[in-house]
């Protein structure tokens, strides 16, 4: 994955742990940021395949997170440091709220993604109980869920058209 989109993952990974944060402590903290970044990077990695889908990003933004605090309820008020709210993207985040919310989505997801683009994703696609103890917040689908049915269905279209494509 070409590394013009880190600000996008780094954005999407930050707002997920801030939406919904992980159980207290620092190892519970490192374990739901793991499974947040694993997230939000396979779902870069689908919607931006190419450097060119990249490129465009760059030129028209990604959008930021305004309807997503909206939905989320978030208030950030006076945050002298919200300026990363920018660079998330409201459809990676669906995107990775979907794989969260159902490791045998991400599981397939993995499938068609270029593994050269996503890395390594064992935390996403196969949680241990230690994973789902420091991130309920973050695997709870119901609580996922508006935040996930943004995007889904485009996500499940783009997943049925590949799969369509290998066989």
């Amino acid at each position: 994955m070409t590394a013009d989109l880190a600000p996008v993952i780094a954005a999407g990974t930050r707002w997920l742990l801030t939406a919904f944060p992980p159980a207290p402590g620092a190892f519970s903290r490192a374990l739901a940021e793991a499974q947040a970044q694993q997230a939000v990077t396979l779902a870069t990695a689908l919607r931006f395949p190419t450097a060119i889908d990249a490129e465009i990003l760059h030129l028209l933004g990604p959008g930021g997170s305004a309807r997503l605090d909206w939905l989320t309820g978030a208030d950030h008020g006076d945050d002298a440091d919200d300026a990363w709210r920018t660079w998330v993207d409201e459809t990676v985040v669906s995107w990775a709220a979907c794989l969260l919310a159902a490791p045998a989505l991400a599981v397939g997801a993995h499938h068609f993604a270029d593994r050269g683009q996503s890395g390594e994703l064992t935390r996403l696609t196969s949680p241990s109980d230690h994973e789902h103890d420091a991130a309920p917040l973050l695997r709870h689908p119901d609580l996922l869920e508006p935040i996930a049915a943004l995007h889904r269905a485009p996500l499940l279209d783009l997943l049925d058209n590949r799969s369509a494509a290998l066989e």
